[in-house]
This record gives structure tokens, sequence and C-alpha cells, in this order.
């Protein structure tokens, strides 16, 4: 595994100027570092000196002032150091999130359903969340070892060459071990960065389908799920946990054999006269430091193992453009349309190709997709917004240069809830205006009060009222923003008759103001509402003919 991955360069400017930012606090750490040998050296000379009867002289103070001003600057620099690594931390993975859900929107639907929801979820989620340690600990110190290392090494050859000679041959043990810790870490550490994935990706499978498993009677049987992939991350975490602490104490093995030949060779020497006091107190307090950043390096790799992990997952996916066909957004309209017209539209599915689809729809039309489920009635609704690859054209009604989405609303066929109120549900905002709320819900035929609280997933509610909060907020988008094209993906499926019948007539309302309408419905009252209709076979051919009020 790379120490640092160029793509997390390229990828973040925030990253690149971390590095710029730790090198300099390095620097300074490395400058305090000397100058607190140097001071303790100094002062131990003259205190021995002054000791011999000599009296205290006035360098002795100035080597306090040094040691103390060394002291304070090391730890500035210090703090400097965890200050800029949290904040670069947090927007490092913001910059990723915000990177990979942009390239994800791109990419549409058809690139996401090939993976995991949940395991992409956790990877963006906690995944992400250890890169803290990554840039809090690891990469200072990378910056913080190529910097100090090799000017303590020279600092300490000017002051006893010997000292300096025994250091630098055995400086490269501890790298060795690093790399045979870390081909011994590097298995380990995969595995169980895929048991997290793995793990959060059963935990919000079995959240989703909670209802359906307790409406059969399986929701128990998770509980044996769940608990034996824990157990596997566990014992996994446990391995991770004993790796690091042999690493931990072989590394620290190696440099205090390497301290202990500089600590021997020092004190004979000074023994038969052939090394200085000074010189030989400020080796002894700079060895230790010489090894202290890479041995460091060494533990802190462990920390930064999982965000090294999740950072090369998102990297992956931001690199991986196979099978990652890009969405084709609906044509502008070089000039000022009221139809929408549709040539050749043809959407490639594993299972079935569906199309082509040849339309054309004035304003006030109501265009109806109708047949089984399955047969692709959702998918000519995607490619028509411009999320889901195809052939063909679409260009949709709407004022010239304006882009696609800002005339068109759309509302799927899950409802999709947040936590929060109905009245924010509807409008999307913190601030909605409830006179406006209270029509588009009186139009969906739903006369819950706009304050009504709302769980995530729409919990609190019931399936046919959820369905019609999100009728409710493709109504109020559509008249407050005037949009020319609105699209419905099966408005009506889990709605009485009553409640239909309001949504047909919100529908027919919208079109005679103007509106292009086409929804996506099996639905016979819904289809007895079309102008237009598009009879969608299980074989993918697409049939356009009139509506029943045609």
């Amino acid at each position: 595994m790379k120490p640092l991955d160029p793509r997390l360069l390229r990828l973040s400017r925030t990253a690149r100027g971390f590095i710029v930012a730790a090198a300099g606090t390095g620097v300074l750490r490395t400058i305090a570092t000397i100058a607190i040998a140097w001071g303790i050296a100094a002062a131990v000379t003259l205190g021995v000196d002054a000791a011999g009867g000599g009296g205290v002289p006035a360098a002795f103070g100035q080597a306090l002032g040094l040691l103390g001003g060394a002291f304070v600057l090391r730890a500035v620099a210090a703090w400097a150091t965890d200050d800029l690594a949290a904040r670069a931390a947090a927007r490092v993975k913001s910059e990723m999130r915000t990177t990979v859900l942009a390239r994800a929107a791109e990419r549409g639907p058809a690139w996401l359903s090939g993976r995991s929801s949940a395991g992409f979820a956790t990877t963006l989620g906690p995944g992400l969340d250890a890169l803290d340690a990554y840039f809090g600990r690891y990469l200072p110190q990378l910056a913080l070892t190529a910097i100090a290392t090799p000017v303590l090494l020279v600092a300490i050859g000017i002051g006893d060459l010997t000292s300096g000679l025994i250091i630098l041959f055995a400086l490269p043990v501890i790298p060795v071990f690093m790399i045979l810790i870390g081909l011994a870490t590097q298995a380990l550490q995969r595995r169980q960065s895929d048991a997290l994935a793995t793990l959060g990706g059963a935990f919000t499978e079995a959240v989703e389908g909670l209802a359906t498993l307790k409406v059969f009677g399986r929701a128990r049987r998770q509980v044996g799920r769940i608990g034996a992939v824990t157990d596997e991350y566990r014992r996994g975490t446990l391995g991770v946990l004993r790796l690091s602490f042999v690493s931990g104490f072989a590394l620290e093995l190696a440099a205090s054999l390497s301290v202990a030949l500089v600590a021997v060779s020092i004190g004979i020497r000074l023994v038969d006269g052939s090394l200085g006091l000074g010189a030989a107190m400020f080796v002894l307090v700079l060895a230790p430091e010489a090894f202290a950043p890479i041995r460091q390096v060494g533990a802190d790799f462990h920390a930064a193992q999982d965000g090294v992990e999740a950072s090369a997952a998102v990297l992956d996916v931001l690199d991986d453009d196979r099978d990652a066909p890009t969405a084709t957004a609906p044509i502008p309209a070089p000039a000022a349309a009221t139809a929408l017209t549709v040539r050749g539209l043809t959407v490639r599915r594993p299972d079935v190709v569906i199309g082509p689809v040849d339309l054309h729809a004035e304003a006030g039309t109501v265009v109806v997709l109708a047949g089984p489920s399955g047969s692709g009635k959702s998918s000519i609704i995607a490619a028509l917004r411009g999320v889901l690859p195809h052939e063909g054209t679409v260009t949709v009604p709407g004022a010239a240069g304006a882009p696609a989405a800002d005339r068109t609303t759309w509302a799927d066929q899950r409802p999709r809830l947040v936590r929060g109120t109905v009245a924010e549900n509807v409008a999307l905002s913190a601030t909605p205006d409830v006179d406006d709320v209270r029509t588009a819900l009186g139009d969906a035929g739903l006369g819950v009060d706009p304050g009504l609280p709302v769980g995530a997933g729409g919990s609190g509610l019931s399936g046919g009222q959820a369905q019609r909060v999100a009728v409710a907020r493709a109504l109020y988008r559509a008249r407050r923003e005037q949009t020319p094209l609105v699209l419905l993906d099966e408005p009506t499926s889990a709605l009485d008759v009553d409640a239909e019948a309001h949504v047909v007539a919100s529908v027919r309302r919208l079109a005679a103001d103007g509106a292009v309408v086409v929804v996506a419905s099996h639905r016979p009252a819904v289809i007895a509402a079309a102008d237009l209709r598009l009879d969608v076979a299980s074989d993918g051919s697409v049939t356009v003919r009139p509506g029943v009020r045609a």
C-alpha cells in the first residue's frame, strides 16, 4: 500500500495544501528539537562548570531562555499541526463525498444499480470518517519524518561523526520492519474494511425490509445473521489490534537497541576523554529524536489503515469508468417550445430493449404510459428526465436555453420522505409556504396537518398517505415553478378510489394550466384520463395511440 495515494492529491486541493502546511510545521518542530538539545547540552555543561567552583556564567541564563523558547515553539507547532489536521480531514471528507455523489448522479441509476447501495453508503459514511486518523496522525508524522530524520541525522553527525554513522546504519532496520509488518497488515485490513461494508449492508438491508420481514415472521432470523457478521468484524478488529501491538513492540525494540548502541559508544569515549561533555549531551538528546518520527509513522500506520482503505475504495469508484454510461440530458429547445418531442427513444436494459418511442405532445396533453409491472414504464420516465442512458433525443417544453431540470417536475413511485414535517417534505424546504402546501395536499386528497411530524422514510404515515405527500410535492413545485413538463411514476398505486380521483383531477388541472403531464400507471382511472396513451409491452415494444379522452 502506498503511504500517500497520488490520486488523493489530484482530487483534493485541501489535501495538497495540508501536505505543504504539515511540512512547514515539521520544519518548525525540527528546529525546536535541535534547539532543545542544544539548550540542554549547554545548560548541563555550564552547570557542571559552575559546580566546579567557576560560578554561574551569564550564558547559563541564555541557555535556559533558549530551552524555554524552544519548548514553546515545539508546542505551538504541534498544536498548529493538530488544528490543521482536523480542519483538513473535515474538508477532504466533504470534498470526496460531494465529488462521489456528483459522479454517481452523472452516471445515473444504471451505474448505481450494479453496486450495493448499503455498502456504498457505509463507505461514504463511517468509512471516510476514518480519515480523521489518517490526516490527524499519519500524514503529519509522515511529513515530519521526511523532514526531521535527515536534518537530525546531519545535526548528530556534526556533533559526533561516530554516533551519526551508527544511527545512519541502524535507521534502515526500522523501515524493513515496517515493510514486513505492512505486508502482513494490508490483507488483514482490507478484509476488515470489507467486513465493515458487509456489516453496514446487512444492517441497512434488514432495516429497509423490516416491515416485510415482520409480515412473514422472519424478523427474528435477522438477529442471528447480523450477530454473526458483527462477531466476524469483532474478531477481525482484535486481530488488527494484536498485530498493531506486536508491530509496535518490534519497532520500539529496534529503536531502543539502536539508541543503546549510541549511548554505549558515547559513554566509552566520554570516559577516555575523546568526546566532550557538551557534544555527548547534544547527541544523547537527539539520538532518540532521530528514531522517534519514523518509529511513530509505523505506529500510526495502523491507525490510518481504515481511512486509507476507505479513501482507496472511493478513489477506485471515481476512476472506474467500466460499465458507466453517462445519462443523456434532454436537448434544450433552440427556441421557446410548448411541446414534448421524443424521437427514437430506446432504453437498453440487460433483460429487454424498450422502444423505440416517437412522441409529440403539445401543452395541455396528458400522456399515460400503460403496461404491466416491470415492462419499462419507469425506465422511460427516467430517460425523459435524462438520468438513464438512452438512444434517441428528448426535447422538453419551456423557455429556450433553460436547463431541462428547471423545466421538469418529477414524482417517483417511492415517496422518499425525510425526517421533518409534512410541509417540509412537500416543499423540500425548511421555510415552506403553508397555504400552498395545504392546497397541494388537498389536491392530492390528503387532509393532514402540514405541521405533522414525519420520521425518516415516512414513518408515522401510512403507505397511501406517504404516496400522496409525494404527489403533493410534485403539485407544489409544478404550480410554484410553472414547470411545463410534469412526470409522475405510479402516483396512485397505493391509493383507494376516492384518493385516486383527487389525484386524477389534479393531473387534468395541471394539463389545463398548460403543462405536459406524463404519467406511468396501470390503473384504469388514470388510463381513462389520458389524451395520449403509450402501451409498453413485456417485450419492450411501445405502441402510441390516442387516449380515451382524445
